[in-house]
């Protein structure tokens, strides 16, 4: 698991902000005419009949292929307003610690509100003017200004953005500019020469080489893109900039980078071709980003799950950890606990998958899920709902259990596994500040040397299931341990309710007497 992800956005000299750029495609976009854009397309010829092996000479220079494609990079300048609270200091965005301004500037009531600058990348996509950047880069912005590579400035203004995948569609005026395509036939494999060229720190005019470190990266908090990792060296300011391919065909947009330090360690992540055209033209086209819904919080079905719950090994599937009260998940009857295995006859091999094939689901379309339920498969129909705008990460529903319980008092109930547990009652639901609609059984007290005390099994949480079954009675739980080491196996999975969501925990089931 990668412990830190950084966009690429952050200070340059002085206050400049570096936001990277985005690479483009050309398919007939609107407002641009088929016959000129064949003009002033940038398309380089592979030299063999082999997608991606290089041409003879390649990789001694990557001199040609920049000459050709760095007419179409822009650096991006943008103005960004910036929260300044009664003490001076305020956030910029993309750095990890607070500004002061000098003396005498700011920190007053009545000053004008703070701006900072800020610079990416970006890529024209077609001849009149539209320009691929990230959604990080100009999301802010109260001013957006172009750097050609031959010098020129332009004013830019924002023609739509996507937060789900980062990107963005910003445009100039103008009818005469170089552009370059997204690669669509041919996909790069591990090991290919790559190019990145960008803004970073503000220099501009930037070309960097590497190659496919990997591909299918799972790092996208919203679930949405399936990134390339390249060792390309990108660095702030590169955000938004494009990637290429020996031949000058953009096969990724970079966004984002896993560093440290801050500075580029070799790993740097690009949204592919394949996603940024695809939002991109629609983006162009004025329409707004809309994505299927279903309310669920999802994780993956790890073999530690499989185990405890007695599935197969080769089980594959989404498990669901949460549903969202009157969503559609809700609506049609899933439940906590579901592991989804099909959506509309497409196999599901984790969360990412189910996230991604219910995002590009139109909302009121139908969904088909199959899914486990109690060791039993069961279908079951969910209209889409719209995926709400401040939904960045599935299942993050504001507001919920967000409270720690309050005095735990006396402990009532039975033990079982080192866990002093009871049904749900008024009184409890009072005393550990537990949500209408929670049923289970509420730990009550914990012994801190029981295997549930090392896993941080406290009062007040709550266990929704055990071993896949819903539990309302201590006999329940008891029942369902029974069951799991009769069959041998050497913990139970409990779906439990903390102050801060649900989670499914394996617990370690003592050794029996």
């Amino acid at each position: 698991m990668l412990k830190r992800k950084e966009f690429i956005l952050g200070a340059a000299a002085g206050l400049t902000l570096a936001a990277a750029a985005t690479a483009g495609g050309v398919i007939n976009w609107p407002g641009a005419h088929a016959e000129p854009q064949a003009v002033n397309r940038i398309t380089p010829v592979p030299a063999n009949g082999d997608s991606f092996t290089p041409p003879p000479g390649a990789p001694n220079s990557f001199a040609t292929i920049f000459e050709q494609v760095a007419p179409a990079v822009v650096q991006i300048d943008v103005t960004v307003k910036v929260d300044q609270p009664q003490g001076g200091a305020f956030t910029i965005p993309g750095l990890p610690f607070q500004f002061v301004p000098p003396q005498g500037r700011g920190g007053q009531g009545g000053d004008e509100p703070q701006t900072t600058q800020g610079a990416g990348s970006g890529f024209f996509i077609s001849q009149d003017g539209f320009i691929v950047t990230n959604n990080h880069v100009v999301a802010d912005a109260t001013e957006i200004k172009v750097k050609m590579s031959d010098g020129r400035e332009l004013p830019a203004r924002l023609i739509g953005r996507d937060p789900g995948t980062d990107l963005a569609v910003i445009k100039v005026e103008g009818a005469d500019f170089k552009y370059v395509s997204f690669e669509e036939t041919a996909q790069p494999r591990v090991g290919d020469w790559v190019i990145a060229i960008g803004n970073p720190f503000g220099l501009g005019g930037t070309a960097t080489a590497g190659i496919v470190s990997a591909k299918a990266r799972d790092i996208d908090p919203s679930g949405y893109n399936d990134y390339i990792q390249i060792d390309a060296a990108i660095n702030r300011g590169n955000s938004g900039g494009p990637t290429f391919d020996i031949y000058g065909r953009v096969i990724g947009v970079n966004s984002a980078i896993y560093s440290p330090t801050g500075g580029s360690v070799g790993i740097g992540f690009a949204i592919p071709a394949e996603t940024a055209k695809a939002i991109t033209e629609r983006l162009m086209r004025g329409e707004s980003i809309e994505r299927g819904y279903l309310g669920v919080q999802i994780g993956n079905l790890t073999d530690e799950y499989k185990e405890s719950l007695g599935l197969p090994a080769t089980t594959k599937g989404a498990y669901v950890v949460e549903v969202t009260p009157d969503a559609p998940a809700a609506r049609a009857g899933l439940q906590p606990g579901d592991v989804v295995v099909n959506l509309n006859g497409r196999a599901i091999e984790g969360s990412s998958e189910l996230t991604r094939a219910v995002g590009s689901a139109k909302p009121g379309d139908t969904l088909r899920l199959e899914l486990l339920r109690e060791g039993r498969r069961q279908t079951v129909n969910v209209r889409a709902g719209t995926r709400p705008a401040n939904l960045e990460v599935a299942g993050t529903e504001p507001g919920d259990g967000s409270k720690a319980p309050s005095n735990p008092g006396a402990a009532t109930g039975e033990v079982v596994e080192g866990m002093t547990v009871a049904p749900v009652t008024g009184a409890l639901r009072g005393r550990f500040d537990i949500p209408d609609g929670v049923q289970g059984l509420v730990v009550t007290n914990v012994n801190p040397q029981s295997r549930a005390g090392r896993l941080g099994f406290q009062p007040g949480m709550v266990i929704i299931q055990a071993n896949g079954r819903s539990v309302g009675s201590t006999a329940d739980l008891k029942g369902a341990v029974e069951a799991v080491k009769g069959a041998g196996r050497p913990g139970i999975l409990l779906l439990v309710r903390t102050p801060r969501g649900n989670s499914p925990i394996v617990l370690p089931l003592q050794d029996k007497n």
